[in-house]
This record gives C-alpha cells, structure tokens and sequence, in this order.
C-alpha cells in the first residue's frame, strides 16, 4: 500500500525581505527523498536573493507569474519569465544570486533535488529553459506543463517528473506513479480531492508508493497544482543552510 501523508507549507523569510510558503525544510520535516527543499515564493521588487552560495544538489525555479533575474560566478546573467524555468546544479560549489522583476509581483516554485553522493563533486551548471519550450498538454477540462519530463528539454541527474497542472471546476486529472517512487502533490490555489482527501491552496500530499498507483484527482473548485515525483537515492541527508552534503 501507497503511504499518504498531508502536510501544510509553512511561512518563513528567506534572503532579502522574502516570505516563502516553505514546504521543508522545517521542524517538522526536513526533506523527502530526493527533494530537499520546496519554496512557494511571491517576491515584490526591490526584494529577492542577493549573492549566496550553494552546493550538493539541483535546483529548479519555476515562475508562475513575473519574473527572476539569475546571475552566478559562472558568468550566466538570465531573466526568465512567467512559465519559465531556471535550472542549476550546485555540484561542488557555486554562488549565484537570484532577484526578481522590476515591477509588481514575481511568483513561483524553487524545487531542490539531492544528488547522489558520487555526484556531489561535479562541476557546476545552470540551464535555463523559456516558457515556449516547455511542453503543454490540453485535454477535456484543463491542460499539463511538463517542466521535467516527456518532451521537456530539461536533463537533470536524478530522475523525476515534475509538471505544473490547471483543473477546471469538477474536472478530473489521471497522475501514474510508478513503484518505489516518492511524489508531491501541491496545491497552488483552489481545492482538489484525492481519495478521502481535500487539499486547498499551500496544503499538500506526500506520496510514498510502495506500489504503483493510479489516481485520479478531481477538481472541486477551479484548480491549480503542482505534481512531482523521483526515484529516492536512499543515502542519508546532511542538509545545513544552502548545503546538502
């Protein structure tokens, strides 16, 4: 049997005046194999994440609405835009800043994954992919975006699904989860049911698939969320701040 766990975000400052809606780390959880952090951001301009260091893991920032300005000492210097997404692997080390667009609000998810120990040295990298190049599915009632996965030009060294779903009111949506697999389900805004489940905005689920599992997500109001999953490294965690040794 799947393993169902509902777990809510919590509000946390990060960087430079930044509330985040954080999923873990926290004190009550502090990753789920491999995902190591999850930020729900709304960042106003003139705030954002100065020059920092990171190293151990991947990340990837997806902008639900504005936009993010990435600079690192590798000498990337990108903007990407609302559907966009910026990908960068920490490797052994590497220090990037990221701040938002000039006007308004910038929203979105930044997903970090562990990388295997045997990975934990390699150079580092950035990606960045734009909105046109991400692959859309519409369908009968809503529409799928896959940010990693069938189609998406995104590689990463960890194998993960990663797609960003809209549900129209009372319309259904069918997510595969292989054995062994660890999945989140989150909620952006409106209310989904999941078996004897309701999730509203911030409000997830975290799926530990014993074996595979077939289910279908209905929409109660409008929807959005957000659904990945990966294949666990079963190594231990040693996560401090911007490392994940």
């Amino acid at each position: 049997m799947a393993m169902f766990t509902k777990a809510y975000a919590q509000e946390t400052l990060e960087g430079d005046g930044v509330a985040v809606n954080r999923l873990f780390p926290t004190s009550k959880r502090m990753n789920f194999d491999p995902f190591v952090l999850w930020d729900h951001f709304d960042i106003a301009a003139g705030h954002g994440f100065p020059d920092h260091p990171h190293r151990g893991f991947e990340a990837i920032t997806y902008m639900l609405a504005g936009g993010m300005q990435h600079q690192d000492n590798l000498g990337n210097d990108a903007f990407v835009s609302q559907g966009g997404a910026q990908v960068f692997c920490a490797g052994k080390g590497m220090v990037h800043s990221e701040m938002p667009a000039a006007k308004g609000q910038s929203i979105g998810i930044q997903l970090w994954i562990n990388l295997p120990k045997h990975l934990k040295k390699i150079s580092p990298s950035y990606q960045q992919v734009l909105s046109k190049n991400l692959p859309i599915i519409s369908f009968e009632g809503g529409h799928c975006r896959t940010i990693v996965g069938e189609n998406s030009p995104i590689e990463l060294h960890t194998d993960i699904t990663y797609q960003h779903v809209v549900l129209e009111q009372n319309k259904r949506y069918q997510i595969y989860i292989n054995h062994g697999l660890n999945a989140i389900l989150y909620v952006l805004s409106g209310d989904i049911v999941l078996g004897d489940e309701t999730l509203s905005a911030t409000e997830s689920l975290l799926i530990k698939a014993n074996e595979e599992q077939n289910l279908s997500i209905q929409a109660k109001t409008a929807s959005e969320f957000m659904f990945c999953c990966g294949v666990p490294h079963h190594q231990p965690i040693h996560q401090h701040g911007p490392y994940v040794d």
